[in-house]
């Protein structure tokens, strides 16, 4: 395995209310020259395929401002600080955006969305029977139709182009089978 790069510095050259983007100075230990490399410090994040009874998705469809685009994903979004746990914030986010609680969860897996340039990582879970209780709950930057989707239905969706968020594809390999590490 390679060894990693000594950090020389680091400066904070834009913050947001979303993320901060960092200029880190890094040494190679091949060439022992230095490299600078941007790097979009984020919280972390989280996903829930959240299923009812009856073997249905609960998703959302969204418009995507970096695409400009509107897509089918699952309910999820940032792990605020205020959270007790990553299961909790998906519990959350799925109450919010959908108003459908979840009593059953459990976590799939956790990744690293993009390790060449992001800091953070990204929580899968399940959950079953999840029942409607209520209104959704959106924020300002929120504009969000709820459907709901066969189970069977998601492979096919998926090999069509109609769920193609990299997160959304990872949290349903997840339920479907694949386990993380």
């Amino acid at each position: 395995m390679p060894p990693g790069w000594p950090l020389r510095g680091k400066r904070r050259v834009l913050a947001t209310r979303v993320f901060g983007v960092d200029a880190h100075r890094l040494v190679s230990p091949r060439t022992g020259a230095e490299h600078e490399f941007f790097i979009v410090d984020c919280v972390d994040w989280c996903n829930i395929v959240p299923l009812t009874r009856d073997r249905r998705v609960v998703m959302v469809r969204q418009h995507r401002y970096g695409t400009g685009e509107e897509t089918l994903e699952l309910p999820g979004g940032m792990i605020d600080a205020s959270d007790p746990s990553p299961l909790e914030a998906a519990r959350r986010e799925l109450l919010e955006e959908t108003g459908y609680h979840a009593p059953l969860v459990e976590p799939t897996g956790v990744i690293a969305p993009n390790p060449a340039m992001q800091s953070n990582r990204c929580w899968s879970f399940l959950a079953r029977d999840v029942e409607r209780v209520g209104e959704p709950r959106l924020d300002g930057g929120e504009d969000i139709e709820v459907v709901t989707v066969p189970l069977d239905e998601i492979p096919a969706r998926i090999q069509r182009g109609e769920i193609c968020h990299a997160l959304v594809v990872v949290a349903f390999a997840y339920a479907l089978g694949l386990r993380a590490p």
